[in-house]
């Protein structure tokens, strides 16, 4: 059992834990129980630091410097439990655990301790500075720009917990300071011409791929390429995919034969109508006998000697040969745009928005067909697109106006027709 006294009329605790040679010291101030080691193996010099540390702590509170409140860590597991219980099937499931991630791998250990009313934008900022130096000494590089915003935004969301429950009057400033306005990144894409480079070099590499045994990887990457720039959907949409989500169908307006598609994703549950293009890809994937083995190759299966179409629960992709895909961006000089973006799997949903807006489809169709905003399409694809600068509409003269000249000067002959005059 730990030996235990008590100073200043029962104010202050001195303790040792077992097992440690140290004094403890501890109090109930302001709300808040405190302790501290003295770092004294005397029991007389140890109530002495207890002593001079409880005066030192009534005097910070006299003159305001001692913040009272509830801790950050009990506004933090509030927020998660009550996230956890409010968004039930309604955010992705991702996006819930990356809440959980950042608030328990990096907000609690900094601000745990802390009192909400003692975080200010000056301690919102001592974060951001420690995040980028923790990221360069460790890994070399400071953390990506919406690693950090996302970081901030769940902050936010604790502190607006903490306010909900009247536990703090006011939230902090959480703008990051001696920043400029972000520049608007214009999303990597490919050109009608670079689109059709690769998606010839997806073909070449399906036909002739370099080691037989990848021959199924080419394929489905050479579909999976087709489909994508044809659908528009986000590269966790097409992974999540599966056949019974699928339907080719006869499309009234255009006459055209496309594919209805049923997509869950960021956005919860959406749907797409595809151009014609990804029909053919879709239909291959049907009937691709699929190699056995590994985790997610489900698919055509083999019975009475036979390859059976897969069942509708199925994956349309149940991999991703990113490294394979990236060698043939590299092979054909493809893997950066002119401004040194790096292209993606992501870049062929890009690529799918700009060339429906170079064809001069509805910009509110395309923003709804593509599960986002038109706000958003204006801002990150239509704004860098030439053809969609109507030069009619720029290059507008008005009309200069007719000098009356009846108060002026003579009275205007007016010019006789031509036939007349001759």
């Amino acid at each position: 059992m730990s030996e235990h006294h008590t100073i200043l009329g029962g104010k202050v605790h001195v303790y040792k834990r077992p097992n440690s040679s140290s004094w403890q010291c501890a109090t109930y101030l302001a709300g808040k129980n405190r302790r501290t080691t003295t770092k004294e193996d005397s029991l007389s010099k140890a109530k002495e630091f207890a002593e001079d540390w409880y005066l030192q702590l009534r005097g910070k509170l006299r003159d305001g410097e001692l913040k009272t409140g509830r801790m950050f860590r009990d506004a933090a597991k509030l927020y998660l439990r009550e996230f956890d219980i409010m968004t039930q099937g309604q955010r992705n499931a991702t996006y819930a655990r990356g809440q959980h991630a950042r608030t328990n791998g990096y907000l609690v250990p900094f601000f745990g301790s802390m009192v909400l009313p003692e975080i200010t934008a000056g301690k919102i900022n001592e974060y951001r500075i420690h995040r980028l130096e923790e990221a360069k000494a460790s890994r070399g590089k400071p953390p990506a720009h919406s690693t950090m915003h996302q970081e901030i935004v769940t902050l936010r969301q604790i502190f607006k917990t903490a306010l909900r429950h009247g536990w703090i009057d006011h939230m902090p400033d959480m703008s990051a300071p001696y920043r400029a306005s972000a520049k608007i990144s214009h999303r990597a894409w490919f050109s009608p011409e670079e689109y059709k480079q690769l998606y010839e070099a997806t073909r070449k590499r399906a036909q002739h791929p370099k080691q037989p045994r990848f021959r199924w990887e080419a394929e489905q990457l050479h579909d999976y390429v087709l489909f994508s720039a044809n659908t528009g959907l986000r590269p966790d949409e097409a992974m999540c995919l599966q056949f019974r989500d699928v339907k080719v169908i006869e499309d009234e307006g255009s006459g055209q034969t496309i594919l209805e598609i049923e997509v869950r994703g960021k956005r919860g549950i959406g749907f797409c109508k595809s151009t014609a293009g990804a029909v053919r890809p879709f239909e291959r994937l049907k009937t691709r006998p699929r190699p056995d083995g590994g985790p997610g190759r489900t698919g055509s299966r083999k019975e009475n000697g036979e390859w059976q179409q897969p069942g509708p629960t199925e994956l349309l992709f149940p991999k991703w040969s990113r490294d394979l895909f990236n060698a043939i961006l590299e092979e054909e000089k493809l893997r950066v745009d002119r401004d040194g973006r790096p292209r993606t799997a992501y870049s062929l949903r890009h690529t799918y928005i700009c060339l429906r807006l170079l064809e001069g489809a509805d910009i509110y169709q395309i923003a709804k067909n593509c599960r986002t905003s038109v706000e958003m399409i204006e801002k990150y694809y239509a704004a860098h697109l030439k053809t969609q600068l109507d030069a009619s509409a720029i290059n507008v003269m008005r009309p200069r106006p007719k000098k009356d000249v009846a108060k002026k000067g003579p009275k205007r002959v007016e010019p006789q027709p031509l036939a007349e005059a001759m």
